[in-house]
């Protein structure tokens, strides 16, 4: 597969960012290729107008190792502008060269890129820009996308055998509605006598989608479509998050997994050298509906002098266990390396949690799904048995 060409860039004689003496002196001959900058930088706009599918732990571990191994940064951005493959990666990279060149730091680049960098990640480059520890931020930041695609895989790992279930489950439910029920319908239409009041409903249903299968079909599509659409309402989702959390069982694991992600964030941050105000305020983009109001509240009492264990226990978003990592953490300047632990311990519990349910709800479902194919089948069956007891 060939690569897809991208504009070249002039690189700078010296080692980035360029100083502004040069690039004053530079000007007037600039001048004349004024027009093709302007369209270059008008591309990079609408590159990071729309949405750019950025793979962001594979830049971050990359961009790092070369550091790393002593490559400027200019030219190592440059390097895995030249390999890319991808048309929009390699133009956000292209763009971040470009600015680069200009004089701007790398999170001022990574900030006219909104679309292919997150805010957090930005926050964490601007702070260690200022300690020159650059190339651990950014292996700090594909730990932290590791460990958040590890935990959506676990969830979605720990969903896809019940899904399973629920679907074979619906498509027997579905073949018996559609083609059989309407079948015994008939039968026993023909047969006359009266049925159990259980067994008329069901084959009243049967008959009714055999008589109207593609009205049926459509109710169904519609009723899908609806359900979509509705999902992605943010008062839909906000609704249903909420009824979630106030369920016994899942609500306080939720609260666990979005705490643990709020720790994790807020650590990566301070151990990358943002303050604390600062590091609550772009992890208040990140926490979900449920959080951000006692966020916000926590954040205000951090920027008026209290203690972060203090403001975050005020306003529930702590546990008995993080709250103490927290205190330990503040007493002896390691309050980020603590908001790891404290992760990492809930992490841990999360995993032996998302194994218990793995192995109850599988059987669960089973059962539950059991009972109703075999009630459908006995419902069929029931008229029979009846007509039987009569004749004997």
């Amino acid at each position: 597969m060939s690569r897809t060409p991208v504009p070249s860039v002039a690189r700078p004689a010296a080692d980035t960012p360029v100083p502004r003496s040069r690039r004053r002196s530079a000007a007037a001959s600039a001048q004349a290729q004024a027009r093709p900058g302007v369209l270059q930088r008008l591309q990079g706009q609408q590159v990071s107008q729309r949405r750019v599918a950025f793979p962001r732990r594979l830049f971050c571990q990359e961009l790092a190792v070369l550091l790393d191994a002593g490559i400027p940064l200019y030219e190592a951005i440059a390097t895995l502008c030249e390999k890319e493959e991808s048309g929009d990666v390699a133009r956000v990279l292209n763009s971040l060269t470009t600015d680069l060149s200009e004089g701007r730091t790398l999170s001022q680049a990574m900030r006219q890129q909104p679309q292919a960098f997150s805010s957090l990640l930005i926050a964490s480059i601007e702070a260690s820009q200022r300690t020159g520890q650059t190339a651990e931020a950014l292996r700090q930041h594909a730990a932290y996308l590791t460990w958040l695609t590890g935990l959506r895989d676990k969830l979605v790992s720990a969903a896809i055998y019940p899904a399973i279930l629920i679907g074979a489950s619906l498509v027997v439910i579905s073949f018996l509605t559609v083609f059989v029920v309407p079948r015994f319908a008939d039968i026993y239409e023909g047969m006359g006598g009266e049925m159990p009041w259980a067994s008329a409903v069901l084959l009243g249903i049967g008959k009714g989608v055999g008589d109207h299968p593609w009205l049926t079909l459509g109710g169904l599509v519609g009723l899908g479509m609806a359900i979509a659409a509705a999902w992605k309402a943010p008062v839909v989702r906000a609704a249903v998050s909420e009824r979630l959390w106030r369920t016994p069982v899942i609500g306080p694991r939720l609260r666990l997994i979005e705490l643990a992600s709020l720790y994790r964030t807020l650590g990566l941050l301070l151990q990358a050298g943002v303050a604390v105000v600062p590091a609550l305020e772009a992890s208040l983009e990140l926490v979900g509906p449920s959080l951000r109001p006692s966020m916000t509240q926590a954040t205000r009492r951090v920027r008026e002098g209290a203690r972060l264990s203090d403001a975050l226990q005020r306003h529930h978003l702590t546990t008995p266990v993080s709250v103490r990592m927290m205190r330990v953490g503040e007493q002896t300047g390691e309050l980020g390396p603590m908001l790891e632990r404290a992760a990492t311990f809930y992490d841990e519990e999360l995993a032996r949690f998302t194994e218990w349910v793995g192995k109850v709800v599988s059987p669960a479902l089973m059962l539950i799904m059991g009972v109703l194919i075999g009630g459908i089948v006995v419902l069929m069956y029931l008229p029979i048995f009846q007509v039987a007891d009569q004749i004997q």
